[in-house]
């Protein structure tokens, strides 16, 4: 089988070089596409693959109909909405991400921003400290939990929100559950977000939850720009002079929201959780078994298209 690593943002050599001896030991071959610049590069490399790697790059209708020996693309990384997933069940390829191969890299990013935001930025006034500040966690997934236990070094109370996820099992985290969102807005110094992109969650956090904060307040965001409503983030910005927006995911009014809040907002230049050679290396690698699983036996425990 011929399995393509499609990557506009090339992995690591060394995880390069892990992908190509787990496909080699399982009789699978390689073939790369690093730094492409055009679409139509894309779609002409994947006519004749039969899986195919990614990373942040977008594996759309077009692309998925230029692929007809296609059977799975795997998401080096946790979220998936890059990848058109209905297209994809539609023509009966398997998609899957690699949970928790990036979750401690972007766990410990989330401190390094909230840690630049209560110094104020760096800008050499007097912060604050994380200890025995109180902590939100929206969502409980696998970067939530990493984000729990480094906050315990850091002697914070935290709390965290998950419907999706038992109270016992983020009790078991040593996290206080809440079951409402306004709850967990209003009662933490500093929300992390790690929710994902969807049609219910797009635009979900703006003035409204924000301004529920408590003085001093901190939002940090290393999930995706589009579960924040970025008029209703300004307007909250505007209206209490003590927030600070900070994010690994560039909103679509940076440079407005720089200019106006000089200070009090920061962006990554380009997404950065998942910027370790140690992640880079283990989700690559990851996706690689993945998919040899997937051809050996039918493996699909990590399909999200089901």
């Amino acid at each position: 089988m011929e399995i393509l690593v499609a990557t506009e943002k090339p992995f690591a050599a060394v995880a390069v070089e892990g992908i190509e001896k787990v496909a080699a030991e399982a009789g699978h071959t390689v073939k790369r596409l690093e730094k492409y610049t055009s679409k139509d590069e894309l779609l002409k490399a994947v006519a004749t693959a039969d899986a195919i790697i990614v990373r942040s790059d977008k594996v759309d209708a077009e692309v998925l109909a230029a692929a007809p020996k296609l059977k799975i693309v795997v998401r080096a990384g946790a979220g998936y909405d890059n990848v058109d997933l209905v297209a994809a069940k539609e023509r009966g390829v398997v998609v899957e991400n690699t949970p928790g191969q990036n979750s401690n890299a972007v766990a410990e990013l989330v401190f390094g921003m909230a840690v630049m935001a209560a110094r104020n930025m760096y800008d050499g006034t007097s912060g604050s400290e994380l200890k025995d500040k109180t902590l939100g966690i929206h969502a409980f997934g696998q970067v939530g939990r990493n984000v729990a236990r480094i906050a315990r070094g850091f002697g914070m109370e935290v709390s965290a929100l998950d419907p999706y996820c038992p109270a016992e099992v983020i009790e078991a985290a040593g996290v206080r559950p809440v079951t409402d969102i306004k709850s967990l807005y209003a009662g933490n110094r500093i929300v992390s977000l790690h929710i994902p992109a969807t049609p219910d969650t797009k635009r979900s956090v703006g003035y409204e939850l924000v301004t529920l904060m408590p003085k001093g307040g901190i939002l940090v965001n290393t999930a995706r720009k589009e579960v924040i409503d970025e008029d209703g983030l300004a307007r909250a910005l505007r209206e209490r002079t003590d927030l600070r927006y900070v994010a690994d995911v560039r909103p679509d009014t940076a440079a407005a929201m720089e200019e106006e809040f000089k200070g009090r907002v920061f962006f990554t230049p380009k997404k950065m959780g998942a910027q370790t050679s140690e992640a880079n290396i283990n989700a690559g690698i990851a996706a690689a078994r993945q998919i040899v699983s997937f051809f050996a036996d039918g493996d699909t425990r990590f399909q999200v298209n089901k």
